[in-house]
């Protein structure tokens, strides 16, 4: 059933209950009196007048009820009980009155009983009938058009509801189910196609940056097999040549590899971090590998370590030691100064604060630094990817442990705080 059927049947409908309702108000029926049964009806008790008392009243076949009254308007006869027979209540209704006579001669009077009333309450019933019959088939009507009107266009649209809560929350898998003959079958088919097509860009998405992590995790594997021999090279020739301008030479060729090894390692990280593959493996180890880790790291001797709190922390050795190179490393590219290395213990962790004495990063930027791929103003004419800081702030969530930075007066500090056994 479409839309111009169901409005062509309501009109139809309202045109009849209307017609039917004008045509039951402007019917009165009959209750006009017909003089020739009247005169009739005088002239039958005027004949039978002497004998009338005894005999059945003329006329009955008029259907017209009445009452028999002599001149001295006493009762004589009445075609049934309850009819007014005296003049004061015939008057009162309204009656019709006639008298009989004989040859110019009054014998008597004839009341015909005025039934407007009765007509009126029996056409006042029938009236109040037909109109509870057209408010119940106007209301059958109404709750089956509204039935209708739910089940072909609410139900959609809540179905269509549904379809676009599951397409917020990102489940491209579920197709929206509509009837064939529904009035919005092209519309809903539509959002159907916008589904299917979302859901094939999501999957194109999803492999192309599945393709570009491998992609990037495979280079950084590849590059560091160079970068390997030449540091390889660069120790082999040190340990040869007795030149100390070589060796001076050489120790910057092999820092420079250092670097390139910390930037692909922390490009590496980044990578297995999206694809959740880089394993960070919890054990318990002496707060004194923190002295060799930080010795290692810091290859242009500027640490200064004023010792190391003697606990038990939790940490993977691994991920701590690119935490630690990454903080010497910054510091010897941004601040280019000493390091002064503290730690003491605060409640259950083992803070560990390594302080420079450069410029340190602005106050705006400061809760910014630890963002993926951000870089400081005064990184511009640095080398880097933005990734150091954001990755050791991973490596020491996932030890149960914090990394912050905090700007003092003559200088900047990185805390490290890991959890103590």
């Amino acid at each position: 059933m479409n839309i111009k059927r169901i409005v062509v049947i309501s009109i139809i409908v309202l045109l009849t209950c209307t017609s039917l309702t004008f045509f039951a108000f402007k019917y009165k029926g009959k209750i006009e009196i017909e003089v020739p049964k009247v005169n009739d009806i005088a002239q039958s008790l005027a004949k039978e007048w002497d004998s009338l008392e005894y005999a059945e009243l003329p006329c009955l076949s008029y259907k017209l009820d009445y009452v028999v009254l002599d001149n001295e308007n006493r009762f004589i006869k009445a075609t049934r009980d309850g009819l007014n027979n005296d003049l004061s209540s015939a008057i009162r209704n309204r009656d019709t009155i006639v008298d009989v006579k004989s040859q110019d001669k009054v014998l008597g009077k004839v009341i015909i009983y005025n039934n407007t009333n009765n007509e009126w309450i029996k056409f006042r019933n029938l009236l109040l009938i037909f109109a509870l019959c057209v408010i119940i088939v106007a209301a059958a009507f109404c709750s089956l058009y509204f039935v209708f009107i739910d089940r072909c266009i609410l139900y959609p649209f809540r179905k269509l509801q549904g379809f676009a809560r599951h397409v917020a929350e990102g489940n491209l898998d579920m197709p929206l189910d509509m009837d064939k003959n529904n009035f919005f079958g092209a519309f809903t088919e539509s959002f159907d196609l916008m589904r299917e097509e979302l859901n094939k860009a999501r999957e194109n998405e999803r492999l192309a940056n599945q393709s570009k992590k491998e992609l990037v995790a495979s280079l950084s594997h590849d590059i560091k097999t160079p970068v390997a021999s030449i540091k390889a090279v660069t120790e082999v020739m040190h340990v040869k040549t007795s030149d100390e301008n070589q060796r001076r030479q050489l120790d910057i060729i092999n820092s420079k590899a250092d670097q390139i090894n910390t930037l692909i390692t922390n490009m590496f990280s980044a990578t297995l971090e999206e694809l959740q593959e880089l394993k960070v493996i919890v054990t318990e180890q002496s707060s004194q590998v923190l002295y060799d880790l930080i010795k290692t790291a810091d290859y242009n001797c500027k640490a200064n370590i004023g010792g190391i709190a003697e606990c038990i922390i939790l940490a993977d050795g691994l991920r701590l030691s690119q935490v630690v190179d990454n903080i010497i490393s910054n510091s010897y590219k941004y601040a280019g100064t000493s390091i002064y290395v503290s730690s003491v213990i605060k409640g259950k962790y083992l803070e560990i604060g390594f302080k420079d004495y450069g410029r340190g990063v602005s106050e705006e930027e400061l809760p910014l630094i630890f963002n993926k791929f951000y870089r400081a103003k005064n990184s511009k004419e640095k080398g880097g990817t933005g990734l150091g800081l954001y990755i050791s702030k991973y490596m020491m969530e996932k030890m149960e442990g914090y990394i912050y930075c905090e700007n003092s007066v003559d200088g900047f500090t990185v805390l490290l705080k890991l959890l103590i056994a």
